[in-house]
């Protein structure tokens, strides 16, 4: 029993960054790829998690080896503008997926309960409800507490997404034609550019990586841990894969074979119920609770976190000036049930920016990596330098297609 526990505990920063890139945001980008395009951009899935794995790997082996964070690292051995840049930079698309998270979880309760309560219950009582759930247990002030907590929500979205995806499973063929890399043509409502980049920027998340070194310095980890350390980083890295997948599959068995885009996540209650009946509703909209809570956690708990790693000041959530930081962050979940603003537009763009500020962080991380004078005989390979090359390259692509899309979307308002 020790031996599990110690193991399951080893899993637990991998389990919490999954739960941090999985999220509705996420679950709206699959889902979107699934209804728009079929399974013909499962390439897409496959190769951002290859390199957030290889990524996930990198950084916090640079922990392991240095002792110091990414920001750590950027504010000491380049300049300390570029740490507050990431600061900033990560926030502002945090905020726009709180605000996209809680309007998604707000607007699929209400759908769902019109089914238990005539006219359903209004969706800000659900944002309230959610926004005061993670906020208390967010005053509680442990990293213990949120990893147990969000481990929890991660299993039951895990097995909630799981189950769908043998409800509504496309045939086999078109999963794995799915492997071939291709970009579907664009419409005059459709922008494959847009959701590419949404589902890239949802996966390759920058702020996965800056995040993965400061778990890795509080969990004690050293470079004798490397091998759990890699392990933790593949198990991150399989469960978003198979989990994203099960997403797109849900939404191409269900609404693509239908010819329907997704405009709204409420389109996959409503259109389930027909097609794989009460249950597969009820387990997708767990699932999409489950994903929203789990996200939610570290998202209002990311800025209190950079702050303390940016100050090299041991993490305290239970400041009072984060406490009112992380109530005002919150709070922005009420703004798309209030103001009945189109969750699924935020959450796109807010998944599509992130693939804006990837260039910068393999960048950076290409930079401090290597220097003889910080990592040694630990600075970064030949074989490592190509892969980061490779993967600037394709950041730098991913930029292109987000900030296209984004255009294209505006042009056609």
């Amino acid at each position: 029993m020790n031996n599990f526990k110690t193991f399951f505990k080893s899993l637990l920063p991998g389990i919490f960054l999954f739960g941090f890139t999985v999220g509705t945001g996420s679950v709206t980008s699959m889902a979107k790829a699934g209804a728009d395009y079929g399974m013909s951009l499962l390439w897409t899935i496959f190769l951002s998690c290859a390199i957030t794995y290889f990524l996930i790997s990198l950084f916090g082996k640079f922990t392991l080896v240095t002792g110091l964070t990414a920001l750590q690292s950027f504010k000491k051995h380049i300049h300390p503008v570029v740490s507050l840049f990431f600061i900033v930079a990560l926030t502002t698309q945090i905020c726009g997926s709180v605000i996209g998270v809680m309007g998604i979880l707000a607007d699929v309760c209400y759908e769902w309960s019109k089914g238990i309560v005539e006219g359903g219950v209004s969706p800000v009582y659900f944002a309230l409800f959610f926004i005061g759930f993670v906020y208390v247990i967010f005053l509680i002030g442990k990293t213990e507490v949120f990893e147990k907590v969000l481990a929890l929500f991660v299993a039951i979205m895990a097995l909630c997404f799981l189950i769908n995806f043998f409800i509504l499973m496309p045939p086999a063929m078109e999963i794995l034609k799915g492997m071939v890399p291709n970009v579907p043509e664009a419409s005059a409502n459709k922008s494959s550019f847009l959701v590419i980049a949404s589902m890239v920027g949802t996966t390759v998340f920058s702020g996965l990586f800056i995040l993965r070194t400061i778990l890795v310095k509080e969990a004690g980890w050293t470079l004798a841990d490397l091998k759990a350390q890699n392990r933790d980083a593949l198990f991150s890295a399989f469960l978003m894969f198979i989990v994203s997948t099960s997403i797109m599959a849900a939404a191409a068995g269900s609404l693509y074979v239908k010819g329907i885009s997704l405009q709204n996540v409420t389109q996959m209650i409503n259109l389930l119920e027909p097609l794989a009946g009460a249950s597969a509703v009820a387990i997708f909209t767990i699932g999409l609770i489950a994903a929203g809570v789990s996200s939610q956690f570290p998202n209002v708990a990311l800025l209190p976190w950079l702050l303390d790693d940016f100050h090299e000041r041991k993490p305290n959530l239970k400041r009072t000036s984060y406490r009112l930081m992380t109530l005002v962050i919150s709070c922005l979940g009420l703004i798309v049930p209030i103001f009945n603003a189109k969750p699924i537009a935020v959450m796109v763009s807010s998944q599509a920016f992130g693939a804006l500020v990837l260039p910068a962080t393999v960048a950076c991380i290409y930079f401090v990596g290597n220097k003889k004078d910080l990592m040694g005989n630990n600075k970064f390979s030949a074989v490592t330098n190509v892969f980061l090359g490779l993967i600037f390259l394709f950041a730098l692509v991913m930029s292109y297609m987000s900030l296209t899309g984004i255009v294209s979307i505006l042009e056609g308002l």
